[in-house]
């Protein structure tokens, strides 16, 4: 535990009845923390390592200036994810710090102590009130599938690229031989070549057609099985989300993870919508009275929420409905699958926190982005 500079004088020690609060610039291996009044006095700062004997040591060094209820960190879906863990644990609302006040930045300057007590103040005056995810349940199980999975799939996209490109320049006789499969059978034949009946270039065309064929075997195995893995997670997680009308189990797994373990920290359908960058946001001035589009949020869930309306307008009778009502009103296409995303993250939202579920009473019901 070493001590860091403040960016402001520290004053005197708070109380121990006084409220205060943490904030974290975390790192890899160490994090920087700063401790402030509820009146906005910086306290102190300090450094500890990312450990979990860290983590202790930092939360009994804060509990030392006053009573500790809120923390501001920076980075809860990674480098902060296990100090996270650790804060909501003991009782204390963790609150996700996005972005760094850039003015302040400019005044200050940058350190891993200005940092921290910069995530302490943004949780203070309001700044930051997103509640940090959990990440401690099945929805954190489809994060880690999911990644495992893109990988895999984008590995065996490079497999089978490479493979083709070989055969290309094969020699004729095994280029003929191999014409006209289809891709699960020119992959067999070329998991089954025997290498040792050529030499050369010849020779080592096909063991590397068998070393790439039989790699994509075995990343289509894997594939299979997390896509299995990913389905049993989603309906851990909220059983019927796949017996909605166009939802998947990689669809599903996007609105999940956009959402996280603890939807409930969503104050309201809105808040999701804007999660998932479907809210249009407000662009007027003076008499001009418009919305633009919204292009932030995360763009994984709002890929999900597109593939669902486009499965819809081709099998729902309903959605194809209202297509045609729109489509007369002088609505384009594009516009009117904006607004089928907005009517079908309220649905899922439905779905994600049931009506009779109570607010998250370890953050602010706000949404982390």
């Amino acid at each position: 535990m070493t001590s860091i500079t403040q960016s402001t004088a520290p004053c005197h020690v708070a109380a121990d009845a006084e409220d205060i609060l943490l904030g974290v610039d975390t790192h890899k291996d160490v994090h920087a923390a700063a401790v402030i009044t509820v009146l906005g006095a910086a306290l102190d700062g300090r450094s500890f390592p990312a450990t979990a004997d860290g983590y202790r040591q930092l939360l009994d060094w804060a509990r030392s200036f006053g009573a500790l209820r809120r923390a501001g960190v920076e980075c809860t879906g990674s480098y902060g994810a296990a100090l996270t863990r650790h804060l909501r644990a003991e009782g204390i609302v963790v609150t996700e710090v996005n972005q760094p006040d850039k003015a302040a930045r400019r005044r200050h300057g940058k350190t891993d102590a200005i940092d921290a007590e910069a995530a302490a103040r943004a949780v203070l005056t309001g700044r930051a009130t997103a509640a940090a995810k959990t990440g401690d349940g099945p929805v954190e199980m489809l994060r880690l599938f999911k990644l495992a999975k893109g990988s895999a799939i984008k590995s065996r996209t490079q497999a089978i690229n490479q493979l083709k490109s070989v055969l290309v320049s094969a020699d004729a006789a095994l280029r003929e031989s191999l014409a006209g499969l289809s891709n699960p059978h020119l992959f067999k034949q070329c998991a089954d070549l025997d290498p040792q009946h050529a030499r050369g270039p010849a020779g080592a065309a096909r063991h590397t057609l068998r070393l790439l064929a039989r790699r994509i075997r075995h990343l289509t195995e894997e594939i299979d099985d997390l896509n299995t893995r990913i389905a049993e997670a989603v309906e851990v997680s909220t059983p019927g989300l796949l017996e909605v009308r166009g939802v998947g189990p990689d669809s599903a797994a996007a609105l999940l993870i956009s959402a996280g373990d603890n939807p409930e920290r969503l104050v309201s359908e809105a808040s999701f919508a804007a999660l998932c960058g479907t809210s249009p946001v407000e662009a007027s001035s003076g008499k001009t009275q418009r919305r633009r589009l919204n292009r932030g949020g995360d763009r994984q869930a709002n890929a999900a929420l597109y593939r669902l309306v486009l499965s819809r307008l081709r099998w729902d009778g309903r959605t194809r409905d209202y297509l045609q009502r729109r489509l007369t009103e002088g609505k384009t296409r594009r516009e009117i699958i904006r607004c089928l995303k907005r009517y079908v993250a309220r649905e899922i939202y439905r779905l994600l926190v049931p009506a009779n579920t109570p607010a998250d009473q370890t953050g602010p019901a706000s949404v982390a982005a």
